[in-house]
């Protein structure tokens, strides 16, 4: 049993969780700073730090009001360590720190990649049959790995370039469509005919990485004018919803059919797969149609970065036995399964 505080700020959402046992949402609360990025077309790091400073106390406040419960009912307070950007990062686990020593409550850093893994573990009654082939894809990441059991990592493979989601937004920005380009591509896409443009796929055979970095350049130069100017002009003659369409079906066919590939070989019994890009319905679609294997996604809310998830990959670390000192350093490069894998 646990009943856990989870605080994420790894990017540019500001959130925080009451979880028990790793099932049960009492409470996910999110700040995003999607308008304030939206002005520069991606991220801005410092910006993020600060608003994440501006909101994170009434952040966590409002989860444990709506919880209905305090920081002297908790049994630990569990903050992402990493990876992501170490300015945003850093505001999260001090301010946790902070939180666990005045309470007097343990401490639990948590992976990033991992709480996106574990965002369908609520509403879960049991555990799916391990082993369990993971795809990640967001925004920063894009991973495919075998889970075992809980905390038991395999990388099988990943992005060479861009990530997934970072190939969404910057085709978005390449077609003028507003920031984060991921779900405004796939609305736009579902009114374009994806046999029009039928763009390079990246297999790399023999390996499980990916490569969307010559899929987004293709785009650009069949829609601009000059892909050599530093803000590209789109040719008027080219359909924008064309466009994404097909550029979205190049990029699910080849998450998917290496998935499911990766999947088969590895004996899994599901697949699972999280992260802001997991809520496209193509991408969905295509795992779908792939493979044989139960798909498991998580509700939409539970895609992008929230706490729910980091308090729910922290309750299985709970009860491991995995505790942190307040020594605990951000790891803006923190690849899945190291240090704090367990069995």
């Amino acid at each position: 049993m646990s009943l856990l505080l989870g605080i994420e700020t790894s990017c540019d959402e500001t959130a925080a969780a009451v979880v028990r046992d790793g099932r049960e949402i009492l409470t996910n609360v999110v700040a995003s700073q999607v308008d304030l990025h939206a002005q520069y077309g991606g991220v801005f790091p410092e910006l993020a730090s600060r608003a994440h400073v501006e909101a994170i106390t009434a952040v966590v406040d409002e989860a444990l009001a709506q919880a209905r419960t305090s920081l002297a009912h908790l049994d630990a307070v569990a903050v992402t360590r990493g990876p992501g950007l170490v300015g945003s990062l850093l505001v999260g686990v001090n301010y946790a720190k902070g939180l666990a020593l005045g309470a007097g409550l343990p401490l639990l850093g948590i992976n990033h990649l991992e709480g996106h893994v574990y965002s369908l573990w609520p509403g879960m009654q049991t555990d799916p049959d391990f082993p369990l082939l993971v795809l990640i894809v967001s925004g920063g990441h894009t991973e495919l790995l075998l889970m075992t059991g809980h905390g038991c990592w395999q990388r099988l493979g990943g992005t060479r370039d861009d990530a997934a989601g970072e190939a969404f937004d910057k085709v978005g920005r390449i077609l003028g469509l507003p920031f984060p380009g991921g779900p405004h591509v796939e609305r736009v896409a579902r009114d374009g005919d994806p046999g029009v443009w039928r763009f390079p796929r990246a297999w790399l055979e023999d390996s499980d990485d990916f490569s969307f970095s010559g899929l987004k350049t293709a785009v650009l130069r069949a829609a601009t004018i000059d892909p050599n100017d530093r803000q590209p002009q789109l040719r008027a003659e080219v359909s924008v919803a064309d466009l994404a369409a097909g550029f979205q079906a190049a990029l699910v066919e080849v998450l998917a059919r290496k998935t499911a590939r990766a999947a088969e070989r590895c004996g899994a019994g599901a697949i699972l797969v999280a992260g802001g890009v997991s809520a496209n319905q193509a991408l969905r679609t295509a795992l779908r149609q792939a493979g044989t294997l139960p798909l498991l996604v998580p509700p939409p809310e539970l895609c992008t970065d929230n706490a729910a998830m980091i308090a729910a990959a922290a309750h299985w670390r709970w009860q491991a036995g995995q505790r942190d000192g307040l020594d605990m350093e951000v790891l803006p490069r923190w690849p899945l399964g190291a240090p704090h894998s367990f069995s």
